[in-house]
């Protein structure tokens, strides 16, 4: 049944980070038209074997697409667009985005076949522009990459101040700073609506500058006058990038750089004004070719992610890049929580060759693009909302801000989950139903629920193994030969204690016991086939295994 949507209310509509820190999509409607916020992806998860990336379904909004007035996109993180690749075919609306945004998204469609028909509108910094009843104007805002920016929704039942991620920083090194004179005149014409980034409501403070940053890496980087330096670091994080080659040039050291998100990142900066005054980046190739003291290199893969250039240098298996005893490699990104495990095996493979490890934890090489505590409470005094809706985070984060919220005297929270259909206006917010939501998971070039028979049944092979059997039955129902059993995922080799041929005789017995009309039937005969293996296969294994059947039926001549 279709959800009751009333025409004369703002309502807002998360589908994805609100419960989850990631996956970023968000719906604002009125009379019947829609406005998208984000439209991110997440990495894979626990329970998701063989799935790199995941991302909302849209369903909701796919069944109202010709009421859907445009995607706009706060900036240009992986959890904010980069679902855009995967989903656009299925909404085909037009996007808007500042510049930055803009052309890092047209080189991701680039890999596409139909990156040709995306309509991408570019909005400049603190630009506005309206779609049906939403009056949008940019804030810029300070995030960890170039041009983040919030929303100042207006709508005829109010203004919506919608943060995207952000934080305040006096010194960005690339970029302006947050506009917070926008903010705080947004304020003072009336903000009905905070829909906050909830990250690090957790952290007391503020959160650090990327100046302070540029000058520690400065002074890491005096005092590392021997070997090489490689540093790790968010790809995307173009102000760290541009810290660290200014720390390098000021001790005398080129930069490479190796990773290929890298190169497009820079090259996307670049076509719109960015790191132009550092035409001399090298390739990883010819950064080898210098001196080891007189060299640094930027490097994908601060989260341990397998394929990226730091994972494969620490393994000794680059193309190009080779690190070797005394050299020194900076970690100056934040973990990511629930990648400590593969960040902590490259950084033992790096320690046991006798590299040099250095990381947040040693040294202040790294600040969060997230507001602390501090940062919300300015927030809040600057707009001045009626009603904060708290995103972009799990539960614990979402409730602890509204808790934040309700000591900085903020009239009304409403906490969201995915899903939930929150009424903005008129009258008090509350949540008045529930839209569809999930889960996509890609698997190789599909999209799968998460909750999908195939996800389903993977997990259980994962866990529990398989078991592929077949038998042969002839006309009359009878078996002939003995039954072909396979389970590679349950044992190496048949021991003693494990033997097939007790397998094929529980088969051999429950055919048996069929009647006429069974054996005849494929289906009765399969499923019989199955619950005489479950019992034993978990007496003699402890398993339960997934066990495929492939029935064949033969016409014997006699």
């Amino acid at each position: 049944m279709d959800l009751y949507l009333p025409k004369d209310e703002l309502l807002f509509v998360p589908l994805g980070g609100s419960g989850e820190i990631g996956m970023n999509l968000n719906l604002y409607g009125y009379d019947d038209q829609w406005l998208m916020v984000d439209m991110g992806v997440s990495f894979g998860e626990e329970g998701l074997p063989g799935v790199d990336v995941v991302m909302p379904d849209p369903t909701f909004i796919e069944e109202r697409k010709d009421k859907l007035l445009g995607l706009v996109l706060t900036h240009a993180h992986e959890d904010h667009l980069g679902a855009v690749p995967y989903l656009w075919p299925r909404l085909k609306c037009p996007i808007y985005a500042t510049p930055f945004a803009a052309e890092f998204l047209k080189a991701k469609l680039a890999e596409t076949d139909f990156a040709d028909q995306v309509p991408i509108h570019v909005i400049e910094l603190g630009g506005r522009f309206k779609k049906g009843p939403f009056d949008i104007e940019f804030v810029t805002m300070t995030h960890s990459i170039l041009e983040p920016n919030a929303l100042a929704i207006r709508t005829p039942k109010g203004l919506v101040v919608h943060t995207g991620d952000w934080k305040f920083d006096p010194e960005p090194q690339i970029g302006e700073a947050s506009d917070v004179k926008k903010l705080e005149a947004l304020g003072d014409e009336g903000v009905m609506a905070l829909i906050c980034d909830s990250t690090n409501v957790f952290s007391e403070g503020k959160a650090g500058s990327e100046g302070d940053v540029a000058k520690n890496l400065s002074k890491l980087f005096a005092e590392t006058p021997q070997g090489r330096i490689a540093v790790a670091c968010f790809a995307t994080n173009v102000a760290r990038l541009q810290s660290i080659v200014e720390a390098a040039h000021e001790n005398n050291r080129c930069v490479g750089l190796a990773g290929r998100s890298l190169n497009r990142v820079t090259e996307a900066a670049r076509a719109v004004g960015y790191l132009t005054s550092y035409p001399n980046l090298l390739t990883d190739e010819d950064a080898m070719e210098v001196p080891k003291d007189q060299v640094l290199l930027i490097c994908t893969g601060s989260q341990g992610e397998p394929r990226a250039a730091m994972s494969r240098i620490a393994k000794g298996d680059h193309p190009t890049v080779q690190l070797d005893p005394g050299d020194t490699v900076v970690f100056s990104a934040r973990e990511i929580p629930g990648n400590e495990k593969s960040i902590g095996y490259i950084q033992n493979l790096l320690i046991r060759r006798g590299i040099r490890v250095i990381t947040a934890r040693d040294e202040p090489i790294h600040v969060s693009g997230h507001p602390g505590r501090q940062d919300l409470a300015r927030m809040y005094q600057l707009t001045r909302p009626k009603i904060l809706v708290p995103v972009h985070g799990e539960t614990r984060h979402l409730c602890e801000q509204a808790a934040l919220g309700a000591e900085c005297q903020i009239p009304e929270q409403v906490i969201p989950h995915d899903g939930t259909v929150i009424r903005l206006s008129p009258g008090s917010a509350h949540v008045i139903g529930v839209a569809e939501s999930g889960v996509l998971c890609l698997d190789g070039g599909r999209l799968l629920k998460r909750d999908s028979d195939t996800i389903r049944n993977r997990n259980r092979i994962v866990w529990n193994g398989v078991m592929f059997v077949t038998v042969v039955l002839n006309q009359f129902g009878e078996m002939v030969g003995e039954p072909m059993i396979t389970a590679p995922s349950l044992f190496d080799e048949v021991g003693d204690d494990v033997r097939l041929d007790h397998f094929a005789a529980e088969i051999g017995n429950r055919v048996d016991q069929l009647n006429d009309d069974e054996v005849l039937d494929d289906a009765a005969v399969i499923l019989a086939i199955r619950q005489s293996l479950r019992r034993p296969v978990r007496q003699r294994l402890g398993k339960r295994p997934m066990i495929e059947v492939h029935l064949v039926r033969v016409n014997e001549q006699g």
